[in-house]
């Protein structure tokens, strides 16, 4: 299997269009990623574990999440299971995303979907309605500028994490909030955009102060989807001889 099966040539520009989008993802992460590094090398992990796990998993809030139960007592199954409820909505994600990209080969699909986190979903969601194909090289340019910097910026966390400000106590942990806001007031104008982002902020917020993190994140996700579900659809229903009404 040569690299093109992989990776075809699909312009460089395109890889590039990816890559700049990348790049907002890249300074609203970096400070989660430093701080990442530094408390996995706080928690016993030399700097290449660290950077092996970053590399590997590429999900910030799962390797969180190892980090509080490799160092206790705990079940290797019940590691697995916390890390999936966490992840969860990855397994949604592919289903969307799946439906935009039925041209790429199976091996293009596997790679990708490595790659699917968070803000990749909401670009190539966005992209996809604005009626453009989304391209591997595209897709792979924004991929791969999230993942470099994310394994870059979690070993020097493992490195320097001791001689670095307090990203708490400069406000700039803040940064990827505020993008993932971004995010989602791009889908604003979606039906039934507003009460299903209000069910799982409610739901989240609840979910944070009675059961914790991270699971408030897919708790509050799943608010969403079952509203989502239960709510009728809204758009044009066909009353045959050329009538439609809205719904």
């Amino acid at each position: 299997m040569t690299a093109e099966a992989i990776f075809p040539r699909s312009g460089t520009s395109q890889f590039l269009r990816g890559a700049r989008l990348g790049m907002p993802v890249v300074i609203a992460s970096a400070p989660f990623a430093i701080l990442f590094g530094a408390l996995a090398v706080d928690n016993g992990m030399s700097v290449m574990e660290t950077t092996l796990m970053s590399a590997t998993i590429f999900a910030g809030a799962s390797q969180m999440v190892g980090l509080e139960l490799f160092g206790h007592d705990i079940p290797p199954w019940l590691v697995v299971f916390s890390i999936f409820a966490v992840n969860f909505r990855h397994v949604l994600y592919s289903a969307a995303v799946g439906r935009r990209v039925g041209h790429w080969t199976f091996l293009q699909k596997t790679v990708g979907f490595f790659f699917l986190v968070d803000p990749q979903y909401a670009e190539t969601e966005r992209k996809a309605e604005r009626g453009e194909s989304i391209g591997f090289g595209w897709y792979m340019g924004m991929a791969l500028t999230m993942y470099l910097f994310w394994v870059a910026t979690s070993a020097l966390g493992a490195i320097f994490g001791k001689l670095l400000p307090d990203t708490h106590a400069l406000g700039i942990d803040f940064l990827l909030p505020i993008y993932f806001l971004g995010l989602v007031m791009g889908f604003r104008k979606r039906p039934l955009w507003l009460p299903i982002v209000v069910a799982s902020a409610v739901v989240s917020v609840v979910a944070f102060k009675f059961v914790g993190s991270p699971w408030h994140v897919s708790i509050g996700a799943a608010a969403g989807i079952v509203l989502a579900a239960a709510m009728p659809p809204r758009g044009k229903v066909d009353l045959g001889e050329g009538l439609e009404a809205e719904v």
